[in-house]
């Protein structure tokens, strides 16, 4: 549970035009590999960064790292410095001031924020966003071109990030520096979230001749990436739905039919119809057919399951659910191109980390 700052209409109004004037001054700014609440970049494009990152330098060694707490513990004096850099106009600085400093309603108590950025607010994630660039985008830019004996890539979206390496020595090295300059302003990384995995195209075969099984995985963006290859033996990211997210989901989806089981069918339809189409939008991915057509088969059992409550003499067979699956759900298939035409298409060969 996280404590929310939700604003006054008056409020979201002048947050929403504040943020569209600053976009416009921080988008010239920001860096390539941040993809977090950007303007024109959705968490697709990082994860296609991320895939060809990791497909075509040579990366041996994958830091997957989160930021315990970030949004709660966001240091206001730093922050204001960052923001002085770019922004002249004192009124717009005590604006932010005023927003930062609002506090937050928990239990009908009012409590005061003397760090942090209140989640829900229209700002946040800009705020959040203008904090990383100076404490961590511009610094592992220059630790790449400074320290890194081999390839290096780096994928940001929001606080959640991953660093790929081509040299074990190098990772290690990231890693202590990074907590060393993320002290230096009030954060940490997570301790049980954070980790330091043997991962590339030739993971697989280095712990294989060392006697180890296959490379671990990681999670990014609400996907598994897995070592995995093509049919002719090429290696090949394969990402796959977190489980955990799924058997999430389809929870929710069975509570909400449970509470629509009396509603004529076509309305159920249309609802369990929207909400299947919002999962295979994200997650229907090259490699993850199996994975989005278990969701659709899962979602379509818990619509049968509930439609056989409704009445203790039901003639609800399955070839009959079939029938309305078949009506109302989309059809399970990819929608997403593989991440290297994509990729392409939208930096036209130009390098995203700039």
């Amino acid at each position: 549970m996280r404590p929310l700052g939700i604003a006054t209409l008056e409020d979201k109004i002048v947050q929403r035009a504040v943020v569209e004037v600053l976009n416009a001054i921080y988008e010239e700014d920001f860096l390539g590999f941040s993809y977090g609440f950007r303007p024109g970049r959705s968490p697709h494009d990082a994860l296609d960064a991320l895939s060809v990152g990791i497909s075509r330098k040579k990366v041996n060694y994958v830091l997957d790292a989160d930021i315990s707490d970030f949004f709660s513990k966001l240091d206001h004096s730093w922050l204001e410095k960052f923001l002085g850099h770019r922004i002249a106009d004192k009124r717009v600085l005590r604006l932010i001031r005023k927003w930062l400093n609002a506090g937050v309603i928990e239990d009908g108590n009012w409590k005061e924020t003397i760090e942090g950025s209140p989640q829900g607010a229209s700002v946040s994630p800009l705020l959040a966003n203008v904090y990383l660039h100076y404490v961590f985008d511009q610094w592992a830019r220059q630790w790449r071109h400074r320290h890194a004996r081999g390839d290096m890539v780096v994928v940001r979206f929001a606080d959640d990030f991953v660093a790929g390496f081509q040299h074990l020595g190098d990772a290690k090295q990231f890693l202590k520096d990074l907590r060393e300059r993320f002290a230096k302003f009030n954060l940490e990384l997570h301790p049980e979230k954070t980790r330091l995995i043997e991962f590339g195209r030739f993971a697989a075969q280095h712990r294989s001749e060392r006697g180890l099984p296959k490379p671990e995985t990681f999670d990014f963006l609400g996907f598994t990436h897995i070592c995995g290859k093509t049919r002719d033996g090429r290696f090949w990211l394969r990402r796959i739905t977190i489980q955990s997210r799924m058997r999430a989901k389809l929870k929710r989806v069975k509570t909400e039919l449970k509470r629509r089981r009396h509603l004529p069918v076509p309305e159920q339809g249309r609802w369990l119809a929207s909400v299947v189409r919002g999962h295979l939008a994200y997650y229907a991915v090259p490699g993850n057919i199996d994975a989005v057509g278990t969701f659709h088969r899962q979602a379509g059992r818990c619509w049968l399951r509930a439609l056989r409550c409704r009445s203790q003499r039901h003639r609800l067979t399955w070839q009959r659910m079939s029938r309305l699956i078949d009506r109302w759900l989309p059809p399970v298939r990819i929608v997403h191109p593989q991440p290297s035409v994509r990729f392409d298409a939208r930096t036209r060969g130009r390098s995203p980390m700039r």
